[in-house]
């Protein structure tokens, strides 16, 4: 390399040509030619004093270095080459040669340093990179209101977050924290801050930023640091001694899921390497579509959104009680340079962003008008939700937190909507609607939990199949019917890989179809209980869907499935969603008994006309009504549905599944069940199936005597004409027939729902009708005219049937609402 080359100086003038000596007598040729030559001298003088950065377009005219690591460091002075980091930071070629050559004091530090980067990172470790790590200064702001100017730190000092925290002008970071004067502030800031916030400063930045010791390097001690935007140089990132690259990344496969010490176990923001499918996580190294498309000046290299998104989201899952400011993710962002000024700029846009789509800064967080979580140019609009069940409040919490206006108008007496707990029973609540968290992995349902303390049950595997009679099942018969079962819906997938929505069949139909064949080609017979156990896992199914399998598309009846889904336990939520609802309304403006019948949308703004007569007035309104409400035109809209929409609305089903409680003096199942969560019903016959298929133990701690069971497909019809307490008898026959063994007592408390009858629900959840496709949930969810949005579980293509479904579809629409 020539670039430890310098140049040697040219002698100004011989002894015997020096001004004192000149002949008397010259030439006029001679004279001319000895001024051009001092002319010369004057500009080579002139060349060796200043000289430019060579990197085209840098704007520094007379680099400084900020290295001052070689005895002959050119300073502000002449070098032969001056090495570019960005606009305002340079090194010269005097220091750069102090820790590259091998023969000079510095080159030890340089490849020590090298070393430890090699073992972690997979970039290269060159000397910019070191400089950039290891030299340039710390920049830090002044952390008083009336000031926050930026200071560049001596070159000795490390800069932590409690010097971030707590720094101010004049501060002595060395043994002391007294300030030099009360007028450090006055000082003015380095002109080279100023242009960090240009587009231009950041393009000519040779290497991005990499964290050092951020909050996200425990989530991600399986990745490259420098691949998800950390520093390889930090003990925060580094591997065991003698570990290899390849074995970073091959430890976790066998492991996936990364636990951070004292962090709930199911928060797991980020994907591991070779991970997927999992609900809610992202890819610390890549950037998602809606972040490139917010973001389109990261697209080259996101290094920077990458380390800067990390950390946030990190910070809010160690602390996600309290919303997570600018202000406290400022003092995590560890960089040396001027790009820390930039990192903290970026961060505020990358943290608003986040929060408004939901992906901190949620749950059931509230905020004072004075800390809106965004800022005032979001303030300026109004909205109306209709509906004040998962959805509509999940929206309206969003939405008030950014500082939003909202009002939630609600038809009913109540709030909830499918939520609805029953907390009349000693000890226990019982949900009406629903109890239980299918997936807790990343869930938003255990995000509040842990926000508001509570605890969830893990629901256990065990589930003995009781047959009429009394006697349990034996578990190979249910073990070889369930793979029989599952072998089924395997062919139904197979059959719909090439079918379109025309050629689509009743799902009940379909596996009926190859039940049929199954027995005839392979000429196995099952016996009459495997027979009746496949019907329970049948009427099981008819459980997951809200409906009779010959209502059910066999083309699309599991469509969510082709997207991530929420991993981990199935947990109940013993204190009942209510508690999660209840907390989200605290403190919003929601007004009870105002049923919604018409939204005129015709004009500049909405026109909402609620049963009484008030005509509400709005900007932006949204639509949470249960689909079964949307399918009988509930609400008239000014101008009418597009064809789409109805035709979208009319491919889904409006599922029913009914609930029966049971409250007894004793626990008589107790010695039978042994400890179980639940326990299964083999029905009798077919026209029982669906009929209390399954009893749940609604105490875990095995204090209370209370079951709940459900009633699904076809069996919801059934009991529809009968009275509360003939459908009590329906079920203590069955349970007198499952523990026919002993005495069952008579309950003393019991209730059964009625959601059909219900006039502002009528249904439980939804699913695709025969003929129908998953796409017509994300038709449904369509806004219209950036006017009117619509959420709830029949408009998440992704969760649908569920409360999780329903809350996500609400911070989804309060994210479109805040964007327009």
């Amino acid at each position: 390399m020539s670039m430890g080359r310098v140049r040697t100086k040219k002698k100004a003038c011989s002894s015997d040509q020096s001004p004192d000596n000149l002949p008397v007598r010259s030439s006029g040729r001679q004279v001319k030619k000895k001024a051009a030559e001092a002319a010369d001298d004057d500009d080579e003088a002139s060349e060796k004093k200043y000289r430019k950065c060579e990197k085209a377009g840098c704007t520094a005219t007379c680099p400084v270095c900020f290295a001052s690591a070689a005895e002959r460091c050119a300073k502000n002075g002449y070098t032969s080459r001056w090495y570019h980091l960005s606009c305002g930071e340079h090194f010269c070629n005097e220091c750069f040669d102090h820790y590259y050559r091998s023969h000079k004091d510095g080159y030890e530090k340089y490849t020590a340093w090298k070393r430890i980067w090699t073992s972690n990172g997979k970039s290269e470790p060159s000397p910019k990179a070191f400089m950039a790590d290891q030299q340039l200064p710390y920049w830090v702001q002044c952390t008083k209101p009336e000031c926050g100017k930026w200071r560049q730190l001596t070159k000795e000092i490390q800069l932590t977050p409690q010097i971030a925290k707590t720094y101010r002008c004049g501060m002595k970071l060395n043994n002391s924290t007294k300030t030099e004067g009360s007028d450090q502030c006055s000082m003015p800031e380095d002109l080279r801050v100023a242009e960090v916030s240009d587009h231009w400063w950041y393009s000519m930045l040779i290497l991005p930023p990499l964290l050092k010791d951020s909050v996200a390097a425990p989530f991600l001690a399986a990745y490259y640091p420098d691949c998800v935007g950390m520093s390889p140089s930090c003990t925060s990132t580094n591997r065991l001694p003698g570990e290899s690259n390849l074995v970073k990344l091959e430890h976790l496969k066998s492991v996936p899921n990364v636990t951070v010490a004292g962090m709930n176990k199911y928060f797991q923001p980020f994907y591991q390497p070779n991970e997927c499918g999992k609900a809610l996580c992202v890819r610390p190294d890549v950037m998602e579509l809606d972040e490139l498309y917010e973001f389109p000046e990261y697209s080259r290299d996101p290094t920077m959104y990458l380390a800067l998104r990390n950390l946030i989201l990190a910070l809010w899952y160690t602390n996600c009680k309290e919303a997570l400011t600018p202000q406290k993710c400022i003092h995590h962002i560890i960089v040396r340079g001027l790009v820390r000024i930039r990192c903290v700029q970026e961060m505020e846009r990358i943290l608003y962003f986040m929060t408004r789509k939901g992906l901190i800064n949620t749950g059931i967080l509230s905020v004072s008008p004075d800390q809106y979580l965004l800022p005032k140019e979001y303030h300026n609009k109004s909205v109306i939700i209709v509906g004040a069940g998962a959805a509509g409040l999940a929206a309206a919490r969003q939405l008030h937190n950014f500082g939003i206006k909202v009002i939630v108008l609600e038809a009913k007496d109540r709030i909830g909507g499918r939520v609805w707990d029953d907390k009349t029973f000693p000890g226990v609540t019982v949900g009406r609607g629903a109890q239980i968290v299918n997936g807790c992995v990343n869930n938003p349902m255990a995000l509040m939990c842990e926000q508001l303390g509570i605890k969830m049950h893990k629901l256990g595997e065990k589930c003995d199949l009781i047959q009429e009679g009394g006697r349990i099942t034996d578990p190979t018969i249910d073990k070889r019917m369930d793979f029989h079962f599952n072998a089924i819906l395997d062919v139904v997938s197979e059959w719909r890989k090439d079918k379109t929505q025309h050629q689509d069949v009743p799902l009940g139909e379909k596996i009926q179809e190859i039940y049929k064949a199954f027995i005839q080609e392979s000429g196995i017979q099952f016996s009459e209980l495997e027979e009746k156990v496949l019907q329970f896992h049948l009427s099981n199914l008819e459980y997951a869907c809200g409906s009779n399998l010959s209502q059910v598309s066999a083309r699309s009846w599991d469509h969510n499935e082709f997207f991530a889904q929420f991993a981990g336990d199935h947990t109940l939520l013993t204190v009942g969603y209510s508690t999660v609802i209840d907390k989200l309304a605290e403190g919003l403006d929601i007004r009870l008994n105002f049923p919604v019948q018409s939204i005129d949308y015709s004009g500049e703004e909405a026109q909402i006309t609620t049963a009484d007569g008030t005509v509400w007035t709005t900007q932006k309104v949204l639509v949470t009504v249960p689909l079964a409400l949307l399918q009988k035109n509930a609400i008239q809209f000014n101008p009418p549905l597009s064809e789409k929409k109805i035709k979208a609305i009319n491919s889904l089903g409006a599922g029913v599944i009914e609930k029966i409680a049971l409250q007894f003096p004793y626990r008589f199942w107790d010695s039978k069940i042994q400890g179980a969560d639940f326990f299964g019903h083999v029905p009798p016959n077919s026209s029982q199936c669906g009929l209390f298929s399954v009893f749940y133990d609604m105490d875990p701690e095995g204090k209370e005597s209370i079951l709940m069971s459900v009633v699904t497909g076809d069996a919801v019809t059934t009991i529809k004409n009968l009275d509360d307490q003939q459908v009590l008898q329906q079920c203590m026959t069955v349970l007198r027939e499952l523990f026919k063994e002993q005495e069952v007592p008579d309950p003393v408390k019991f209730f059964v729902t009625r959601w059909n009858n219900d006039p502002w629900l009528q249904m439980a959840y939804s699913f695709v009708k025969t003929g129908g496709s998953g796409e017509a949930y994300d038709m449904i969810a369509e806004d219209i005219q950036g006017k009117v949005f619509f959420a709830g579980e029949a408009t998440n293509r992704h969760f649908p049937q569920t409360v999780t479904g329903a809350y996500l579809s609400g911070v989804r629409e309060a994210s479109k609402i805040a964007a327009f």
